[in-house]
């Protein structure tokens, strides 16, 4: 995601940190000041946060490892101040694993407030909930998180796109309907649901309506990408690959990308060595390269050196959904351990268009 620092590599997924996260933490602290004037309240207010956060990443790290157990690989982590997500490379076909990937991060969450409660509670440490409203500074520090665990929890099981109770909810339908129309179903109850936490924020707290959009676009967003997968059923990555295409070397220089890329309609070059794809020079990266070094520069100084790849008979809609969590707009297409060809999201949406006109064709035929 764009605009995100790693932070740091867990259980073997690297972890991002949105920039939008420490506009949340100097408003919290700005905040803080202004209500009771002192370093020790701005402290004790990010320091909630921070800790906060920490209990999201272990929410997100609790889907994250539950669907490793189903071979499912995690890209990433990203915290946001309205939460985090995690990236998981595809959706199972299987409901039960989406249901069981879904439901543990709030059990994660709603474990972690019964660690918080039990600790209080042995320790005499819990406080009627009207001390802790009434208290704005340091006080009450666990149970707060607590209390704010057990609301995480509860709300990402609200039945909306793309929240965790949403994507149960779709798995559920999706054992009678199929998952297209499943995600159809659930999308539009997850828009009525954005609806009506916009029109309670507009009166209660802006911060619903940030949500709210949230859950709009994501709503949105899980349709489309459930056509998408629907329309390539069936199509493997040999039909879409580009087969004549044009590759560099590591110690060509970017001039001779850009003469390649003013000859042909190319815009992505794979970078090889003895066969193996060991970078890809993506046109970000010639143009970035052109700006800070001109020319002359090698290609292995600025290009990419993940690649995804994939094997020449993979499902296009599993190439599809690698190509979207990954961020990556071309990926190597591999036979016998030999580079075949490329895809890219253009090769895709061509596929999509062709398929398309001729299912048009043959439905104007009857």
């Amino acid at each position: 995601m764009k605009w995100s620092w790693k932070i740091a590599r867990i259980a073997g997924i690297d972890v991002y940190l949105h920039f939008t996260f420490l506009l949340l933490v100097v408003w919290i602290g700005l905040g803080y000041w202004q209500l009771e004037g002192t370093p020790k309240a701005v402290v004790s207010g990010v320091g909630f946060i921070l800790a906060l956060f920490f209990c999201v990443l272990l929410h997100e790290l609790g889907h994250a490892l539950t669907a490793r157990r189903y071979d499912i690989r995690t890209n990433r982590i990203v915290l946001l101040p309205i939460g985090g997500i995690a990236s998981i490379e595809r959706i199972p076909k299987d409901p039960g694993q989406e249901i069981r990937i879904a439901l543990a991060g709030p059990a994660v969450s709603f474990g972690i407030a019964l660690a918080l409660w039990l600790a209080l509670t042995a320790s005499g440490g819990m406080a009627p909930l009207e001390e802790i409203s009434a208290s704005s500074g340091g006080g009450f520090f666990l149970q707060r998180l607590m209390l704010v665990n057990l609301l995480l929890g509860a709300f990402n099981l609200l039945p909306a796109l793309p929240m965790d109770g949403g994507r149960v909810f779709r798995a559920v339908l999706a054992t009678r309907f199929g998952n297209l129309r499943a995600t159809r179903i659930a999308s539009g109850v997850a828009q009525i649901v954005a609806i009506l936490l916009a029109l309670i924020g507009l009166h209660y707290n802006w911060f619903l309506v940030i949500i709210a959009v949230f859950i709009w676009i994501g709503a949105l967003t899980e349709s489309a990408m459930a056509r998408t997968r629907s329309a390539l059923e069936g199509i493997s990555a040999r039909r879409a690959m580009l087969t004549d295409f044009t590759v560099l070397e590591p110690d060509e220089s970017l001039g001779r990308a850009v003469e390649l890329t003013l000859a042909g309609s190319q815009k992505d070059f794979p970078v090889i060595v003895d066969g193996t794809v060991v970078g890809v020079l993506r046109q970000s990266d010639l143009l970035r390269g052109l700006h800070d070094h001109g020319k002359l520069c090698r290609v292995d100084q600025v290009m990419q050196r993940e690649v995804p790849v994939v094997d020449i008979g993979e499902p296009l809609e599993n190439v599809f959904e690698d190509m979207h969590t990954a961020g990556s707009g071309l990926l190597a297409v591999m036979e016998a351990g030999r580079l075949a060809g490329i895809i890219d999201l253009d090769n895709i949406s061509e596929i999509l268009r062709i398929d398309k006109a001729l299912k048009d064709y043959e439905e104007t035929r009857w």
